[in-house]
């Protein structure tokens, strides 16, 4: 049974109508995110400890720890723990509702184009996501702990505290994850009429200085995440050019066919002699 994806609605329901099922769709993902938080911060402390592992491997075996300078700092990082969890949780459902309240005021070819990149987002934001934590920080990490040492007679060793690590995880997980949505932006620019992929490879070199300025903005300031995130900025920027390729392809051959069906058509259509 073929999926079938239908024009825009037939009804023409009146603002208040729209603003009532906007206040809906909010309330349901707000609900969706309370959820999700609620449960998160039952589970705050397995998820914490998910998080320092990359720290954890950095570390020489039997040392290194998580410190907290004031009392309640470490409520506070299993709060910002649920919440970061929650939400990553609860996207799912908050896309949903966010689909659902748009998705009535699109036609059909606008629907099947921008149904791909909803689904190619979260995809490409856990693939960054996933890039940073298994590959990104523990090399950073290392790299950090590699300053420890002896300075003037006295020992210098690290003693993250848990606020400051958790800010910094946060930090290379939305990095990694956002910037990996670079050819969703590129792909709907392109659709949208916006850019072509001509202006986009002829302007190859700047995008190059741009995503290694990015790198080195968004990351801390080692050179081993710079470049772990440069570069796979940049083979999504060629792939994306690729599938921009493919798609003028598609567009092209369909502009090609219509004239010929509707030739058949009107062939078709004419009285026999």
């Amino acid at each position: 049974m073929a999926f079938d994806i239908k024009d825009i609605d037939e009804s023409r329901a009146p603002l208040l109508d729209h603003l009532i099922e906007l206040r809906t769709r909010l309330v349901r993902s707000v609900f969706a995110l309370m959820i999700g938080f609620g449960v998160c911060f039952y589970f705050a402390d397995p998820i914490l400890g998910f998080l320092v592992q990359p720290l954890k491997e950095a570390f020489p075996e039997g040392e290194g720890q998580l410190i907290f300078t004031q009392l309640p700092e470490i409520f506070f990082v299993e709060l910002k723990v649920a919440l970061f969890a929650g939400f990553m949780v609860s996207f799912p459902i908050i896309a949903n509702q966010l689909w659902a309240f748009i998705a009535p005021g699109l036609y059909a070819t606008e629907k099947k184009a921008f149904l791909p990149f909803l689904i190619m987002t979260p995809v490409l934001f856990l693939s960054g996501a996933a890039l940073a934590y298994y590959v990104v920080m523990p090399t950073a990490f290392e790299w950090f702990l590699g300053f420890g040492g002896e300075a003037g007679g006295l020992s210098v060793q690290a003693l993250p505290t848990a606020g400051d690590y958790l800010s910094l995880v946060m930090q290379f997980i939305l990095a990694f994850g956002i910037t990996f949505l670079l050819p969703v932006l590129l792909l709907l620019l392109h659709r949208a009429g916006i850019v072509s992929r001509a202006q986009l490879a002829g302007a190859r070199r700047y995008v190059v200085v741009g995503v290694v300025a990015l790198a080195a903005i968004v990351t801390p300031p080692d050179p081993g995440s710079q470049v772990i995130l440069a570069v796979p900025l940049l083979l999504l920027f060629e792939g994306s050019l690729i599938l921009m390729r493919l798609q003028e392809r598609a567009v092209n051959r369909a502009k090609a066919k219509e004239p010929g069906e509707d030739s058949a058509a009107e062939e078709k259509n004419l009285p026999a002699e």
